[in-house]
Formats: C-alpha cells, structure tokens, sequence
C-alpha cells in the first residue's frame, strides 16, 4: 500500500476509536477516558492534515517551486504537535474540574473493553506505519505512527487507572491519571514540533547515510582526485548532497564531466532517493565559503 493509503487507512481506525473512546467515556464518566477519547480525535485531524500534506509534497516541481514541494511534510508534523498542545491543555482543564468535584466512575469494566479494542486497533496500525515510514521516508506518516503509539500508551495508562479506582474506591486516580496523559503528549508533541523545525532548517543527513556517501566518495579518490565541502540536507522523501570535486586543470570537460556522472550514479545508487550536485574544480582552485569577502 502507498503512504497515502496507510493515511486513509488510519482516518478510518481514528473514526472508529472516537467512537469506541467516546462511549466509553460516556458509560463511565471518566475523565481519564475523556482524555483517551479527545487524544483520538487528535489522532483524526492530524492525519487528515498529513494526507493532505503528502498529496501537496508529490506535486512536481513548478516555476514557483523548481525544487518540489518535499517540505510539506514537515508542516504535516509541526501541525499533529500544535494539536496535541491543545488536547493537553484541554485534558488537563478537565482533569483539575474532577479533583475539585469527584465523582464516581459507572460501568469500568464497559469502559475498560471499550478502549482496549480501540487501543488494538491503534496498535496494530501505528506498528505497520512505521515500516512503511521507513521504507519511503515519509516524516508525516512516521509522526501519526508515534502520535498513535502515544495513545496506546495513554489507552494503557488509563485502563491501569480505571483498575486501581475500581479496588480502592480513590476516585482522585481519576483525574491524576489523565493529567499524566497530558504531560505525556505534551511530551510527543514536543517532539514533533522539533523534529518539523530540524527539516523546515534543512537538517543534515542521518550519520549511517553520511557514512555511505563517504564510502562512496573513498571509492573514486586518488592522488589526481580529491572532494571537499560536502553537504546534506533532508526534505520530505527527498535527500541531497552537495560537494566540490577537484581534478587536474589539464583534463578535458568530456573527461571531467564523465568521471562525475559516475560519481552522481554511485551515490545515488548507495543511497535511495538522493540528488547530488557536484562543482568540478581544477585541482589548484579552492571556493571560499562563509568569507567576509563573498558578500563583496
């Protein structure tokens, strides 16, 4: 299946926990289901947003947008954390309304049954997302897998709670535990919105495939041929590397221009997905980068 579809796919598990977690906060009167339940409707919204988001980032690059619409992924991400802020808030404005008002809690066994379907499903889904988040890179597909496997958790925390309260009668587990579920995905969320900030910045590649475009390059060095001033940068799906590549002046542009498209082939070949712009330079020229002097 494409990303897109893993993406519908969990529009549909995120419409059927709602209404498992709903219900269950409905027979109960739990605020700690409450919170279970608002975290799933997170769950709807942020992967709405993240299909739309992968739909704009497969659009060919345009006259607006010669470098392509990669990026749009990441706002897929910084969005699914900006949501979750505010469930937390909302989770936590509940939970202290509970401390003040306790009340008892009906029907936890319904209630429990009813989010560990839910939290199944989630389980399920969150576990194949993450293989094929690796498989295409995809930072909107891998932010829903985490943000689902949060709401395992929290499902779990939850239950954990609901037990407690129904053998000790402490009705303030309640709302105790729904804060921690706050505190929880204020935690993810913190981490996607990072984790967004880092690629909008163009953050450098992942050291395992830098060690492969060394290895790539180790490959065509010789006493004659020598790269410098080799960087990366990640966006979206896409991955990119820029270098310099120095050989005798004495070459011919047929010869030098050969010898770097079989450069361009190898790293491409060893690392899926990348697009690599290398400047030839004769051996005895060297660029000037972050020089008072350039900005002249």
């Amino acid at each position: 299946m494409s990303v897109s579809t893993y993406l519908k796919l969990s529009i549909a598990v995120a419409l059927a926990t709602i209404a498992l977690k709903a219900g269950a906060w409905w027979f109960t009167d739990s605020v700690s289901l409450l919170s279970d339940a608002l975290e799933s409707l997170v769950n709807l919204a942020g992967a709405m947003f993240a299909l739309l988001m992968v739909t704009v980032a497969r659009r060919p690059a345009d006259d607006d947008h010669p470098y392509g619409h990669h990026k749009a992924e990441y706002f897929s991400s910084g969005f699914e954390g900006v949501l979750i802020f505010a469930a937390a808030l909302g989770i936590i404005w509940a939970a202290a309304h509970r401390f003040l008002e306790p009340q008892p809690i009906d029907a936890i066994g319904l209630g429990i049954a009813l989010s560990v379907v839910g939290s199944a499903m989630n389980g399920a889904l969150a576990w194949a997302m993450f293989r094929k988040a690796r498989e295409h890179r995809s930072m909107a597909l891998e932010a829903d897998a985490r943000h689902l496997v949060t709401d395992v958790w929290t499902s779990a925390g939850v239950v954990v709670a609901l037990v407690a309260v129904q053998w000790t009668g402490w009705l303030w587990l309640d709302p105790a535990m729904a804060i921690l579920v706050a505190l929880n995905i204020l935690r993810e969320g913190t981490s996607l919105v990072r984790r967004s900030a880092d690629g909008l910045m163009d953050q450098a590649l992942e050291p395992e495939v830098l060690h492969d475009i060394e290895g790539v390059l180790e490959g065509f060095r010789h006493h004659t041929i020598r790269f410098d001033h080799v960087s990366t940068r990640r966006a979206g799906q896409r991955r990119f590397v820029d270098l310099h590549m120095h050989m005798p002046a004495s070459w011919t542009l047929g010869r030098a221009a050969a010898l770097r498209t079989s450069v361009e082939q190898a790293l491409m070949s060893a690392v899926p997905g990348l697009r690599a712009t290398i400047q030839l330079l004769p051996s005895d020229v060297e660029a000037h980068f972050d020089d008072e002097r350039d900005l002249l």
